[in-house]
């Protein structure tokens, strides 16, 4: 999986040389996450200050408040729930954090790039990536780069010839859906991709996905993030 070797000029070797501590705020799901890129971060020759931390959404505005990081890599999942990280990074954005933001995806999943980019991250590094890419991630979005690779940028591209208005989520939530429409959606909630849905209920991906398409439908929403944080308010 290859990153673009060189974003406004500038290559990815002359983004480690700096002698430059730039401070990193760490939010993951688990403190032994946290400290396992803590680790391979301060052994970079890039000299890192690292704030680890496993650890649930409302704690982190108050932890960054603290430690007024360079650069945040925020994980899609938190304690408090899978994909609770897009709700923090949506907050971000609504409260115009300076903050720069790196998305630490557990998969390059369409829907997770898009939205990562929709809530402002500047960045999204994949866990199935090499990790000695992590800290010339961070020292490109510290410079005011993007990191993004090229099957990632295919996903923007291919949203923006079909951009459409996000839409506002309809009136009548869980009533407008069918019992088993509820049933894939608490289980998208939970974290399960199609595939696991599928196997649970005895059915197929395909109608996995046709479900899905029904309930975006019906409740005006777009994408499998946009479902998951208005599950999590009901």
């Amino acid at each position: 999986m290859s990153h673009a070797s060189k974003v406004n000029g500038a290559d990815h070797e002359s983004l480690t040389s700096s002698s430059e501590t730039i401070r990193v705020f760490v939010a993951e799901s688990s403190l032994m996450a946290s400290e396992l890129i803590q680790a391979t971060l301060t052994r970079n020759r890039q000299r890192f200050e690292v704030h680890a931390f496993g650890i649930r959404s409302p704690e982190i505005y108050r932890e960054l408040e603290k430690c007024k990081p360079d650069v945040t890599l925020l994980s899609t999942n938190l304690q408090d729930g899978p994909l609770a990280g897009f709700r923090v990074l949506f907050q971000l954005r609504r409260a115009r954090s300076k903050t720069p933001i790196v998305m630490l995806l557990d998969s390059d999943e369409r829907d997770l790039v898009i939205d990562a980019f929709r809530g402002g991250a500047k960045g999204v590094f994949c866990r199935q990536n090499p990790f000695n890419f992590l800290p010339k991630c961070i020292c490109a979005v510290h410079s005011g780069q993007f990191w993004i690779n090229n099957g990632q940028l295919q996903f923007l591209f291919e949203l923006v010839t079909r951009l459409s208005p996000v839409q506002a989520v309809k009136p009548g939530g869980m009533e407008r859906l069918t019992k088993r429409e509820c049933g894939v959606t608490r289980l998208v909630a939970e974290g399960m991709r199609n595939e696991e849905i599928a196997l649970k209920l005895g059915i197929s991906e395909h109608t996995v996905r046709n479900y899905l398409c029904h309930v975006f439908d019906k409740l005006g929403l777009s994408s499998r993030v946009e479902l998951v944080l208005w599950a999590l308010s009901q």
